[in-house]
């Protein structure tokens, strides 16, 4: 028995040794920082903050997003109509306008389930199934992705909802790993998790990561965009994105990082709202939403004389039906979208009364290509050209150039552009 257990030691030792890397004068060799990162391909990381408008960048409180734009590539983006979260959200990842997409609002009703309305918290895949997100497409390729809080990447997507099944799916696609919406999990500790996901081996490391933060939109609707408390917002947002780039080093993972805005943010107050009893019988209509943007539908019998009003000449608000939205802006065929449409003028509210209290502070859902809703956009990394700004383009075309860096083949089919990336792109 000793003889055999002094055999097995000498085979082990002789294994431990023909396995390690050696030096020409027979020692260890640490692998080095750059082999390291030989070891590891580069990742796509794609980083929304929500409502950070384009030309925050200007302000001074930026000094790592800054970095990575003088380093990289930037753009004003043009976020998809309506200006919304969800909205453009899935724009992104989808490539498809919202009209195409399905996720028409941050609320709706869809005439199949009358009874029900989606909202931000709405994970049954009836509403999403429309367009697949990047990564579905990703994980059918057999590219293993990670998202951190991204909307609407708690969905099976392609899976149904079983009829009294308390949340329950069958079937459908989600990322390998992925984190439901909670405010309360910290900006830090969403980056930690980003992190904690790259330092795993290979084989379940993600190759494509999608990573949400919603601290700037926040202050910007309770304070206004100009306000102290955007400001701040900036800051720590900024720092946000230092952890990671500063953790992504610490690993030695090369990385093509994205990092956008769903919208931007224009200011808003009591002083500006368009009061709809003022203008509409409100026996005509029903007010399905309100704010930069209203959507109707006429109360039955009553369609002509709703129109007579709505349809009218207004000085801080313009109303169409349905089918005459104009083609710009890629919205008004998909049966989630109610009958009328009214935009205010940027600045202004859209309200069934008018307010009976004091309040200023910011939104969107204006004109899409108004200056105030233009989005950030920065990419940085080994595939991306260095000092380079883009004209802007649209948020639909995000969605091919992450498949180019997955080395996806495009889908002609979808509303998104490469030919209007391309640029971004060191060759």
């Amino acid at each position: 028995m000793r003889f055999i257990a002094r055999l097995f030691a000498l085979v082990g030792a002789a294994l431990l040794s023909a396995c390690a890397p050696q030096l020409a004068g027979g020692t260890v060799a640490a692998p080095s920082a750059a082999q390291a990162a030989q070891d590891r391909a580069p990742v796509t990381i794609l980083v929304s903050i929500d409502g950070f408008r384009a030309d925050y960048l200007e302000r001074g409180e930026t000094p790592t997003l800054s970095r990575l734009a003088q380093d990289g590539v930037s753009a004003a983006m043009i976020p998809s109509f309506p200006s919304k979260t969800f909205p453009n959200h899935w724009a992104e990842v989808t490539g498809e306008y919202p009209d195409h997409s399905g996720i028409v609002a941050n609320g709706f009703t869809d005439p199949a389930r009358p009874d029900e309305r989606f909202t931000m918290a709405t994970t049954d895949p009836f509403y999403w199934n429309a367009a697949a997100p990047i990564w579905v497409t990703a994980e059918k390729a057999g590219i293993r992705t990670g998202a951190m809080f991204w909307p609407g990447s708690a969905v099976a997507w392609g899976g149904t909802a079983v009829p009294h099944g308390h949340g329950r799916v069958e079937g459908g696609v989600r990322p390998q790993d992925w984190q439901a919406f909670d405010q309360n999990v910290t900006p830090v500790q969403r980056v930690n998790t980003v992190l904690d996901w790259l330092r795993r081996p290979a084989a379940i490391r993600p190759r494509l990561i999608v990573l949400y933060f919603d601290q700037v939109d926040t202050a910007g609707h309770a304070s206004g965009p100009a306000s102290p408390e955007v400001d701040a917002a900036i800051r720590d947002v900024d720092a946000d994105i230092a952890m990671l780039v500063d953790g992504l080093a610490r690993l030695n993972q090369p990385a093509n990082l994205i990092v956008t805005a769903d919208h931007g943010m224009a200011a808003v107050d009591s002083a500006h709202v368009v009061a709809l009893d003022r203008i509409l019988d409100p026996a005509d209509f029903t007010l399905v939403e309100s704010g930069p943007y209203a959507t109707l539908a006429a109360v039955p019998g009553r369609e002509k004389a709703l129109e007579a009003a709505l349809l009218a000449p207004h000085p801080n608000m313009e109303c169409w039906r349905k089918a005459d939205i104009p083609a710009r802006f890629h919205y008004g065929t998909n049966a989630r979208i109610p009958p009328y449409l009214c935009l205010a003028r940027t600045g202004w509210l859209i309200a069934d009364t008018a307010p009976d209290r004091a309040f200023s502070g910011g939104n969107h859902g204006f004109d899409n290509r108004a200056p105030e809703m233009a989005a950030l956009f920065v990419a940085q990394g080994p595939a991306f050209r260095r000092g380079a700004t883009l004209p802007p383009f649209e948020n639909v075309s995000v969605e091919p150039l992450v498949r180019h860096l997955l080395g996806i083949a495009p889908d002609p089919a979808r509303d998104g552009r490469f030919d209007e990336v391309q640029g971004a792109l060191a060759r």
